[in-house]
């Protein structure tokens, strides 16, 4: 009894320090910002070690899509200071002047992103001010080898019936147009009324043959067999390949989308010397090393590139022939009238 009762007294007491050196329990940030990016886009320990090494804190959320993530940043409701998305969308709030102009020589790091992905980005950021790139690929066809009667090499294949009620198709927009629109030989950037509604129609004679519209799940539902193949960025394509032998990845020979996501810091963010060191910090090779191997895209960072082995620079996904993306295009930011038109579309699609 008397000795239980010391144990009491001296974990009482250690308790007590505790809670005074952290301050009653609530433990004490540097500062804390709201970061807004896709989900299953950066690997958590990476900001859990941000957080460790600065002392700031991170508010972290997610979108499925562009689209979603623009509507909700839009809404104003969340005070966000770090955004992560599409070419195009990045386009479109840097012209609604959403982002704030950065100055790279604070951010050391960004020295070790290749020349061609500051030059690729100049396709939405003109003069490389407002963004860092992140991630980058293409959008293709995952599928199942020992399922398929011939060679996946056209869009074709989503079209013809052949594979009814086996593929999935990407509940994206951009993406579900961008499928039909180069089947059809027109640019997925299309303002043409007449060649959307092409598409539409070839997309609702479609919908029956869809076993689902999805967009983080598809790779999965490839993996364990349930669908024959999907509609899918390459980097989900990697993973997919690296979950189940049996899968290989195809880019269309009528074309496809080559994308890339990048960072921006909000114009009206309050902590934007706290944002633009999470930014520097993810340039490092290390950082970028652990997010290349959570997520499976295409990384910007050199260092990167040079330490993937044999295997993963022979990956068609994750480092597409020059000869496979000769024909491919950059989603661009869409006039307004085209961009209602084709939510009009999709909604009409979508409906039950």
């Amino acid at each position: 009894m008397k000795k239980r009762g010391v144990c009491l007294c001296l974990s009482v007491l250690i308790l007590a320090v505790a809670l005074l050196s952290t301050g009653c329990g609530k433990k004490e940030y540097e500062d804390t910002i709201t970061v807004f990016n896709y989900g299953m886009y950066i690997d958590p320990d990476v900001l859990d070690q941000f957080t460790e090494e600065t002392g700031i804190k991170v508010n972290y959320e997610e979108a499925p899509t562009p689209e979603e993530l623009y509507t909700k940043y839009k809404a104003g409701s969340i005070d966000y200071d770090l955004l992560c998305t599409s070419d195009y969308m990045l386009e479109k709030l840097i012209e609604e002047g959403e982002f704030a102009e950065l100055n790279m020589a604070d951010m050391e790091n960004t020295q070790y992103i290749d020349d061609r992905y500051w030059n690729f980005a100049k396709s939405f950021d003109p003069e490389n001010k407002y963004t860092v790139p992140y991630f980058w690929g293409t959008v293709g066809i995952l599928y199942d080898t020992t399922k398929v009667h011939g060679p996946i090499d056209s869009w074709d294949v989503l079209f013809n019936g052949e594979y009814a009620g086996e593929f999935i198709m990407q509940n994206s927009m951009r993406d579900a147009y961008m499928v039909a629109l180069r089947y059809l030989g027109y640019s997925m950037n299309t303002e043409n009324t007449a060649e959307l509604d092409e598409a539409q129609q070839l997309l609702l004679a479609q919908k029956d043959d869809v076993q689902a519209y999805l967009v983080d799940e598809a790779r999965d539902e490839v993996v364990a067999g349930n669908a024959t193949m999907t509609v899918i960025y390459s980097g989900d394509g990697y993973l997919g390949m690296e979950y189940n032998e049996n899968l290989d990845f195809a880019l269309p020979k009528e074309g496809t989308n080559v994308w890339m996501d990048s960072w921006g810091i909000t114009a009206d963010s309050k902590h934007k010397e706290s944002a633009m060191k999470l930014l520097n910090f993810l340039c490092r090779e290390d950082i970028a090393w652990k997010n290349f191997e959570y997520v499976g895209y295409s990384s910007p960072i050199d260092q990167v590139n040079e330490k993937m082995d044999d295997a993963q620079k022979a990956n068609k996904a994750l480092c597409p022939p020059e000869e496979d993306t000769e024909s491919a295009e950059v989603y661009k930011n869409l006039s307004a009238e085209t961009t209602a038109y084709m939510n009009d579309l999709w909604k009409e699609l979508k409906a039950e």
